[in-house]
């Protein structure tokens, strides 16, 4: 699913490295590529609708994601009235899942938190990951799809790990695989991203596939329209009264 907006080749051409190039050059293109830090930064809140597949296409669902500073996320996903809902206010997430009989809100543990809080994140976590507190390392390059691609690999300070892959021309995320700690033992994902259009001076990425490593039963996310430094509702992040622990 290796696909680029044609424009970014006109923007900035193909790389022509004289040196085998540091995870931290790397992550300064690929900051640079997605339109610089300081419009990365400007973006205060973004608002994206499309639709979710999944089942090989079988079933087909629509799809809305609302992210705003700081730290703030939620995820809905909609089907015959039914509406899932997953959400981070910056302190705890939380989910309904109707699909599986759940019609009442419910906190999420800690370990099947992890994925909204790194999602909550709108700078992504590549942006200033030495005051996150996490680590990166090069690890050369590998064929995504027939691409070359950069690896780069960036360790939180919780020990989760993410190697993202870097187109070798344009320096834009095209996969990034997840691990994990959760109940134990190691949950690795897999995201390929493509399809990148501006939004309020920024590239961002409108189609994406989800799953685990390696499965070819993956989520496919199609954004029609993206929106940033929408207003939001902080109440529309927060746990609502009357959920349930889990």
């Amino acid at each position: 699913m290796r696909k680029l907006a044609f424009s970014l080749i006109s923007i900035f051409g193909a790389c022509s490295c004289a040196h085998a190039l540091t995870a931290d050059e790397l992550i300064q293109k690929n900051i640079e590529a997605k339109g610089g830090l300081a419009a990365i930064q400007a973006v205060k809140s973004l608002r994206a609708s499309g639709t979710m597949d999944f089942g090989g296409g079988a079933f087909q669902m629509a799809y809305g994601l609302t992210q705003a500073r700081p730290n703030l996320v939620r995820t809905e996903a909609s089907i015959q009235g039914l509406t899932a809902i997953q959400a981070y206010d910056g302190e705890q997430a939380w989910s309904i899942s109707p699909f599986g009989g759940r019609r009442d809100p419910e906190k999420m543990a800690a370990d099947d938190a992890k994925s909204m809080v790194d999602s909550a994140d709108i700078d992504g976590p590549l942006v200033d990951y030495r005051g996150k507190g996490s680590s990166v390392s090069y690890l050369g390059t590998e064929d995504v799809d027939g691409t070359l691609a950069h690896k780069i690999k960036l360790v939180q300070s919780d020990g989760d790990e993410f190697v993202y892959f870097l187109d070798p021309d344009f320096f834009l995320e095209i996969r990034v695989i997840s691990k994990r700690q959760q109940r134990g033992s190691d949950a690795e994902s897999e995201m390929d991203m493509g399809n990148y259009e501006k939004v309020a001076g920024v590239y961002m990425p409108f189609a994406l596939e989800i799953g685990a490593k390696g499965s070819t039963q993956k989520q496919k996310i199609t954004i029609d329209k993206m929106e940033a430094n929408v207003a939001t509702d902080p109440q529309a992040f927060a746990f609502p009264e009357g959920g349930a622990a889990k």
